[in-house]
């Protein structure tokens, strides 16, 4: 993990996800057929090729479970990097009890993120060479967005705000509130005056008002691939432009190649498939 995920977050989230698992009892098929004292060595495999984000959150899964002087971990893979079907990601030798109490839980984060990753890759190579950025939304799962963005960081693409506050994104009830796009972005700057705004359309002709009232970077929603090529020669490099709604991974480069700056995509974070991993057990 980097230093926008908070660390004591991550590890107030891992509790509460092992909590969940147990509520508020115990592994009670672990705890019926394995021995306290046996110990092994669990390998975590992947079972498909993708990119692997999660590392760090799996072990810290693992360290809670288990005693700090009864656990080892090993990896093999850093978060970011490709992997093929078969490669191990990380070796773990403890007591059998802990690594299959803990299993579930590793497993549910780093293959949901390993999968953000993932599907953040495809969507970056399929665009890669023509200038165009991918970026993500905030169609993120309630309380994991920040795992989620960085995920989405470590297949290759950028990170949008991280929430309401840290940026200001005027979006098509904002317009219908405030009464135009124009007056809309004056009232934003005039109350944020240092912000960074975005402002949301759906026409070429509001992306023009956008940008005369003063908009340096507007969100083009569900435009197709004519619509855009049209909106980015009207703007003609005065603000930065961002495709967004109905984007499919076939038609990315396509729609990259009309001259946009970002593609915002939320299936990276409402949609990727898990990548799947399994832990794989054997005696220590």
């Amino acid at each position: 993990m980097d230093e926008t995920v908070d660390r004591q977050w991550v590890g107030d989230l891992v509790r509460a996800t092992i909590e969940e698992d147990l509520a508020g009892g115990v592994d009670v098929t672990t705890t019926a057929t394995v021995d306290p004292d046996q110990v092994s060595v669990a390998e975590l495999v992947a079972r498909a090729d993708g990119v692997v984000a999660g590392l760090e959150i799996a072990e810290l899964v693992l360290r809670q479970v288990a005693a700090p002087d009864e656990i080892e971990i090993e990896h093999t893979v850093r978060d970011g990097d490709s992997v093929r079907r078969g490669d191990v990601l990380m070796t773990v030798r403890g007591k059998t009890r802990q690594l299959l109490t803990a299993e579930r839980t590793t497993l549910n984060l780093l293959c949901h993120l390993s999968g953000v990753a993932t599907l953040t890759r495809h969507w970056v190579d399929a665009v890669d060479g023509t200038g165009a950025v991918i970026r993500d939304t905030r169609k993120t799962m309630p309380l994991l967005r920040s795992l989620e963005k960085y995920a989405v960081r470590c297949g290759g693409g950028k990170n949008h705000r991280m929430g309401l506050s840290d940026a200001a994104l005027i979006k098509d009830n904002h317009v219908i509130a405030a009464g135009g796009v124009a007056e809309a972005f004056r009232l934003v700057r005039k109350a944020y005056p240092e912000i960074g705004i975005e402002v949301e359309v759906d026409s070429v002709e509001d992306a023009v008002i956008a940008v005369e009232s003063g908009a340096e970077l507007i969100l083009l929603d569900n435009m197709d691939v004519p619509l855009l090529r049209e909106a980015v020669e009207k703007v003609a490099g005065r603000a930065r432009l961002e495709a967004s709604g109905g984007l499919t991974l076939d038609k990315a480069r396509e729609v990259a190649e009309t001259g946009v700056d970002f593609l915002a995509v939320g299936a990276l974070t409402h949609s990727a498939p898990v990548l799947d991993i399994a832990l794989d057990l054997r005696e220590g």
